[in-house]
């Protein structure tokens, strides 16, 4: 009888021990997930999580806060609505450089660990922020840049590898030399945010 007992207590031990081998695997496992996690994951699990009805909250590098309700993930950066009360419908690109946080309460956090299906890669996910400022300079859309110093409107003339060159102009014109009132190189750096106008 006694040798029962010590072996069904040695059994115990050991189912134990096996349990909490497996529960520390576990958690050392979600430790390495959560810290291959990018920043660019995190917004896009946010997205797609019904969360606020998908709009996230955003602190640039100037302090400004800005809600976006995401539509599209580049390499570098993120597009979507910009949903403030002075404009209707105003779309956006904001580097992913320029986050300085986001804000979420503590429902949000949760979704944003969540690893997205395994999709394959889309063209969008290798586009870096310049391509896609050069398909608005190539499309001459009236942009208003805003950057770590203030906001200007204009349209991009051309961009290099780690600038843009914009003509300024007023809200509503159209890009034309004799309304242009001065030219701006603005390293990508620098920008926050392009509110494209409709």
């Amino acid at each position: 009888m006694r040798w029962d007992s010590l072996f069904d207590d040695l059994e115990s031990q050991l189912e134990h021990e096996l349990n909490a081998d497996e529960v520390d695997l576990r958690a050392e496992e979600e430790r390495l997930r959560i810290g291959r996690l990018s920043l660019r994951a995190r917004l896009a699990a946010l997205a797609a999580s019904r969360v606020d009805g998908r709009i996230i909250r955003l602190e640039l590098l100037s302090g400004v806060v800005v809600a976006i309700r995401p539509i599209t993930f580049g390499k570098d950066w993120l597009s979507g609505d910009l949903v403030d009360g002075s404009r209707r419908d105003s779309q956006c690109i904001v580097p992913t450089a320029a986050v300085v946080a986001v804000l979420i309460d503590r429902s949000g956090v949760e979704p944003s660990l969540r690893s997205l299906a395994e999709t394959p890669e889309r063209l969008a996910d290798r586009i870096g922020v310049a391509f896609v400022l050069r398909d608005l300079c190539r499309r001459r859309k009236a942009i208003e840049l805003v950057t770590t110093s203030g906001s200007v409107h204009g349209t991009i003339d051309r961009v290099g590898r780690d600038h843009l060159d914009l003509a300024v102009h007023e809200t509503g014109l159209p890009r034309r030399e004799s309304s242009v009132s001065q030219y701006r190189i603005v390293p990508l750096e620098r920008i926050q945010l392009v509110r494209i106008d409709d």
